[in-house]
């Protein structure tokens, strides 16, 4: 897990990697690498190295990366990205029986945002979304909503649907659980999401002046999907 003995997570992931058919595209915003409580590190570890792919950047292209075209431009290929357009994961499993590919988009939300909309290959796979049936269990970490969920936890969620296999969720979602333990016992604060302060009066930070960011609290308050 490269992390210091004494909060050493390596005790906390499978003895051996999973064994998945399915095949995870992280695509990593920069920014995502120079944070120090990161989950893709962790969920990789519980993978094979060729069942966890990741890619750190912000524009993809076909001539730069003609792998990831290939795969985007494949059927069976499934984009991790909520919206109007995306069909619940839960009923495109039950429709399919080959291996599927999935990408998942690591970064803040507005930077999953930026990099969906600005990278015409990702419009190409079939676009899906979990249910929210979870709350995230990172809780070192602010959300905007009550299901928002870190990119290992989407990846474990999706895998044990696609998998059929529950057990995946669990074995992912161990070592993460451990890391918000040894770091809620060195001192860090459990962080609600930001729709949980706003609607209980806790909020403390200035309000934006940004228009589009004031309404989008404001939904989150109303209980608006946003």
């Amino acid at each position: 897990c490269s992390r210091p003995q004494k909060v050493c997570l390596c005790p906390f992931l499978p003895v051996h990697p999973l064994k998945v058919s399915t095949c995870l595209y992280i695509i990593q915003h920069p920014a995502e690498e120079s944070r120090v409580l990161r989950t893709v590190p962790l969920l990789a570890a519980c993978l094979p190295p060729d069942k966890c792919k990741i890619l750190v950047g912000r524009r993809f292209n076909e001539d730069r990366y003609p792998e990831l075209a290939t795969v985007c431009s494949n059927p069976d290929t499934l984009i991790l990205y909520p919206g109007a357009e995306a069909t619940n994961l839960e009923e495109v499993a039950v429709m399919s029986s080959s291996p599927s590919v999935m990408i998942i988009i690591d970064g803040t939300w507005s930077q999953a945002k930026d990099i969906f909309y600005k990278n015409s290959l990702f419009r190409l796979p079939k676009q899906v979304q979990l249910k929210p049936s979870i709350s995230s269990q990172y809780v070192i970490r602010t959300q905007p909503t009550n299901t928002c969920l870190s990119t290992l936890e989407c990846a474990a969620v999706a895998l044990s649907v696609l998998e059929k296999n529950k057990n995946i969720q669990e074995t992912i979602l161990h070592p993460l659980q451990a890391l918000c333990s040894f770091q809620l016992q060195y001192g860090a604060q459990i962080h609600h999401s930001k729709e949980h302060l706003l609607k209980n009066g806790l909020y403390d930070k200035p309000m934006p002046k940004n228009k589009r960011k004031l309404r989008r609290m404001e939904l989150l308050v109303n209980n608006v999907k946003i």
